[in-house]
């Protein structure tokens, strides 16, 4: 038995080296097989869940017995267009979140800078890069309701203020705009942080040299280079504030952002095909700024 096993094991051991010689000549199969199962996760589960969230759009909800109806219509998507109340959250929406974004952008730009360029223990600038990221370490929850702590009339905020006779913003549109401005400071810190790290020092010194003063180097050889982080980093905060439902109800008052729509939609009326409807707006603005800094050409040196 043993010699016939002995006989038998040179086919199996040649069978894999034929197996791995075809695979370690083929790059694009070896890739192929390499990236077959994410692709699999990202175009089944992803993109198949959108696909029907987008066919259901389509669809209506019986006002009595709350039963979805599969037949094609267009209702939702006109409610949508001709309400004015939803035009309104709509445009409130994308304000928001593009005052989030410049908000973020002003404050990350001279943190990002004195952590890559200033600092020179390295040690110290590694202590920064944590630092930055320390709001990311609490829940989502907890940051939320410090900041209608804060903020509430009579809270930290208009303590603080009150020596100088001054009030804090209270709940409302305001606070929205400061606790989500908080939240999402690292994802534009990090992005932009990791540009000016790979910033070469000398095209600084070189631009000094040439007589440029501190703001035409910054608009001349930082901008330039730091545009595509600085993409990078608008991309998360302007969706994610953009998508943002549940901030709005802790500090937000009765203001109402889009995303909180596509909530009660669903979950207080009921309405799932509204709801997707209504979710097609997010995506569909997400999409067209995407489209739009593609054609600015940052995306391509990401």
């Amino acid at each position: 038995m043993t010699a016939v096993q002995t006989a038998a094991a040179p086919p199996a051991r040649t069978a894999r080296r034929r197996v791995a010689a075809f695979v370690t000549a083929r790059p694009r199969f070896r890739l192929g097989a390499l990236l077959s199962a994410p692709l699999f996760w990202i175009v089944v589960l992803y993109l198949g869940s959108l696909a029907i969230m987008l066919a259901s759009a389509f669809w209506s909800t019986n006002d009595f017995t709350g039963t979805i109806n599969h037949t094609f219509t267009t209702q939702n998507f006109k409610t949508l267009f001709t309400d004015p109340v939803y035009r309104t959250v709509a445009i409130r929406t994308v304000i928001v979140a593009v005052l989030v974004t410049l908000i973020d952008l002003t404050l990350a730009l001279p943190i990002a800078f004195f952590a890559a360029k200033v600092v020179q223990r390295r040690g110290l600038r590694y202590a920064l890069v944590v630092a930055m990221t320390m709001p990311l370490w609490a829940s989502y929850l907890v940051k939320g309701y410090a900041w209608r702590v804060m903020l509430i009339p009579g809270g930290v905020v208009d303590w603080a203020l009150k020596p100088i006779g001054l009030h804090g913003p209270g709940l409302g549109l305001p606070a929205t705009i400061i606790a989500l401005s908080y939240l999402w400071l690292p994802y534009m810190v990090l992005p932009v942080y990791a540009s000016l790290e790979r910033l070469p020092q000398s095209l600084i010194d070189a631009s000094a040299d040439l007589g440029a003063g501190a703001g035409k180097t910054f608009r001349r050889v930082v901008w330039p280079l730091i545009l595509p982080g600085v993409v990078a980093g608008s991309i998360f905060t302007f969706s994610l504030s953009l998508g943002d439902y549940i901030m709005v109800r802790i500090v937000g008052g009765k203001t109402q952002l889009f995303a909180n729509i596509i909530y009660d939609s669903f979950q207080t009326a009921s309405n799932l095909p509204f709801a997707a409807a209504a979710a097609m707006f997010p995506i569909t603005v997400v999409l067209l700024y995407l489209f739009a800094v593609r054609r600015t050409g940052a995306l391509e040196n990401l």
